[in-house]
């Protein structure tokens, strides 16, 4: 083999089925596994425990669920995002958490609790959902502010806190922690209400409960409001749970995007969280392997 390849370059373009035209070598069949083998043991030894690592479902979709289950536990992802209770059964199998739940019913982006003819069906949902959640085993429980459609925020909010007081005290009670996603409305999620830092922050000091916090997707509020590591540092006791993904576009978090991942998985750290990150990234590989290979890179990327 030529002295001048980087061993650990060759075995990345192993991994991505490139070796060959990278170093001109001929690597059997046996051996590419070999490795692969070999490097996602390696990945899963060598993970230092400063956070502690989940994945979207919804981005693996076209895996079924038992198979992602077996990758991403090999890999060393200690948990699931975003599974429906009929789903958690799965995950519990390979000794996986569900790290953020959905209720059994209506999963909607768009109709939240800043509307209040969504409330009926929404306390209802919610107040299973988190019995559900508890009864399980599980912490988290994912809850959405819905479109604005021509409301004004602050009104939102008011409808908002109204609704979620409904719900807050079995949550309290059971220990089960309510959390709001905060979407960017400028290119995802148009006429989103919950867009900003600043107004999902606002709506946890109004409902003053330990219980509720913020989904801080970095992603969303880079594209929305930039100054992550700041907004981190600054209001860290508000947010609950992190999800990642690259800008722009969404897809890998490696450096074809603007975001430094290793600083932003620091300063999360430093505030002495101790929830999970989940990949919420959309993979730009067609193949199962290369979506795999970019759960691989992030989990890399975020370990520190």
């Amino acid at each position: 083999m030529p002295s001048n390849v980087n061993r650990r370059n060759l075995i990345k373009q192993v991994l991505s089925g490139s070796a060959a035209l990278a170093a001109g070598v001929v690597i059997p069949g046996s051996v590419l596994a070999s490795v692969e083998k070999s490097t996602s043991n390696t990945i899963a030894q060598n993970l230092k425990g400063n956070i502690n690592h989940s994945v979207c479902r919804w981005c693996y979709n076209d895996i079924p669920l038992e198979d992602l289950c077996k990758v991403v536990k090999k890999i060393g992802f200690a948990a699931i995002d975003l599974l429906k209770p009929n789903e958690w059964p799965t995950a519990k199998k390979y000794g996986l958490d569900c790290s953020m739940c959905y209720t059994a019913g209506e999963t909607s982006l768009t109709k939240g609790w800043n509307d209040l003819k969504n409330h009926n069906w929404l306390i209802k949902d919610y107040l299973e959902g988190i019995q559900l959640v508890a009864d399980a085993g599980y912490k988290n429980l994912i809850c959405f502010a819905g479109n604005r459609n021509g409301m004004d925020d602050e009104t939102g909010m008011q409808n908002c806190v109204t609704g979620l007081k409904q719900i807050m005290p079995l949550a309290e009670k059971l220990g089960v922690t309510i959390q709001i996603e905060l979407f960017n409305s400028r290119i995802d999620h148009k006429d989103y209400m919950g867009d900003k830092s600043a107004w999902g922050i606002e709506l946890c000091k109004r409902l003053g409960s330990p219980n509720f916090k913020i989904l801080f997707d970095i992603y969303h509020m880079q594209i929305d409001e930039g100054d992550i590591i700041r907004s981190i540092q600054d209001n860290h006791q508000y947010f609950g749970h992190y999800h990642t993904a690259g800008v722009p576009g969404r897809h890998e978090i490696d450096e074809r995007q603007e975001l430094y991942y290793p600083a932003i998985m620091q300063a999360i750290v430093a505030t002495g969280y101790t929830g999970f990150v989940a990949q919420e990234f959309i993979p730009s590989g067609k193949t199962k392997e290369d979506k795999i290979s970019a759960l691989k890179e992030a989990i890399q990327i975020c370990t520190i």
